[in-house]
């Protein structure tokens, strides 16, 4: 207990004299226990179930990879990409599962169809009539920037022509969303998209309830890494008790670190992102608010390259995460079917609140789609 409290002061104390700033939330410094492995020493999530949403068969796609949620009309709906064999290969796709009780699933739709440039799913929109599907179209298949469209549906069956999201210039906005988007009281809708050759992760707001126009960019100064690039890199955001918003980035160096940044202007302006105390694996993350206003982190805070075990961090103020539960413990199971850039692991987790209950969906291994619902006793 010692050696963990000693470890997290040492780790506050660098990015303050690292970075010149404190981090807008820290993370209580027995909160995870390394010498543990496969559960980091926490107990498993309240009420945990998980469910099989798409598994890989000998026939039809075996790699998959950002999955995301989104409630609406009652049903659940899924979104990933899926290609044959590899990540970032030029027949990656995106298509669409849906769920009326979060356990028995549709056989996927395509959303995109394969080729000749990659598509990757971008996450969901909804005012609860309609529902927008960002989808984003990458400028060949090298991951050197793109423009995000979108579709609309009312039923999910029927979608429109895809169209470009549109920026406060009445321009399509040509970068890759993020697929956390979240609404601040009032109706503002607060996101981010990767910018340019480099995906320099800059956030983004909105004022259209529909997600479709007028996104503005906010201003962040980001940290230096390479001409063209910036560190922070797949940023998701949560809204803390004082109404400041704290938004999370994995770091491009190795440190094993979340980055993080605020903002108490509504989305206008953020902090320089600071290294903050809560571990990662190098991953993707989610982030968010339960319905009585606890932030929640979702992420591998292994503090190494092994995206396992998933966990849940919770904050009551979104200042001081004091809290954690195993959404999925480690050993993770092994990838039955090779390709480029698979490994054992719970990757890219996104997650959204429904039916009173946390469900966080994620690709096992980038070859089975899962969702894991809990926290059913913590709404």
């Amino acid at each position: 207990m010692v050696r963990r409290a000693g470890m997290a002061v040492l780790i506050a104390a660098f990015a303050v004299v690292a970075f010149g700033g404190e981090p807008p939330f820290s993370v209580a410094p027995d909160l995870f226990d390394f010498a543990r492995p496969d559960d980091l020493g926490l107990k498993p999530a309240p009420g945990a179930q998980t469910f099989t949403i798409h598994r890989a068969g000998a026939r039809g796609d075996h790699y998959v990879n950002g999955v995301v949620l989104m409630p609406f009309k009652g049903r659940l709906y899924a979104q990933w990409q899926s290609s044959a064999k590899d990540e970032d290969s030029p027949d990656t796709h995106v298509v669409v599962a849906v769920s009326s009780d979060g356990e028995h699933w549709s056989k996927p739709a395509e959303l995109t169809h394969p080729g000749p440039y990659m598509t990757t799913s971008g996450g969901w929109w909804t005012d609860g009539k309609t529902l927008v599907a960002y989808i984003n179209v990458w400028n060949g298949n090298n991951r050197t920037g793109g423009t995000t469209y979108y579709r609309t549906s009312n039923d999910a069956i029927r979608w429109s022509a895809p169209l470009p999201l549109i920026g406060a210039d009445g321009r399509p906005l040509e970068g890759i969303i993020e697929q956390d988007p979240h609404a601040l009281p009032g109706g503002r809708i607060v996101a981010a998209f990767h910018l340019g050759q480099g995906l320099v992760a800059t956030p983004f707001f909105t004022d259209d309830p529909h997600g479709l126009s007028g996104w503005t960019r906010g201003a962040m100064a980001n940290l230096p890494l390479e001409a063209g690039k910036g560190r922070e890199l797949e940023p998701s955001w949560f809204r803390r008790a004082d109404g400041c918003l704290a938004m999370v980035f994995r770091d491009r160096q190795p440190t094993f670190r979340q980055l993080a940044s605020q903002s108490c202007d509504r989305g206008a302006s953020w902090t320089a992102p600071t290294l903050s105390t809560m571990p990662d694996s190098g991953a993707k993350q989610s982030a968010g608010n339960l319905p009585d206003g606890t932030a929640f982190l979702v992420n591998a805070p292994s503090g190494n390259k092994l995206r396992a075990p998933l966990v849940v961090s919770l904050s009551r103020d979104g200042r001081l995460f004091d809290r954690a539960f195993v959404v999925r413990a480690g050993p993770p199971p092994a990838v039955r079917y090779p390709g480029r850039f698979k490994r054992p692991g719970y990757h890219y987790p996104k997650a959204v609140v429904w039916n009173g209950a946390l469900w966080v969906a994620y690709a096992s291994g980038k070859e089975d789609v899962e969702v894991t619902r809990c926290l059913e006793s913590q709404q």
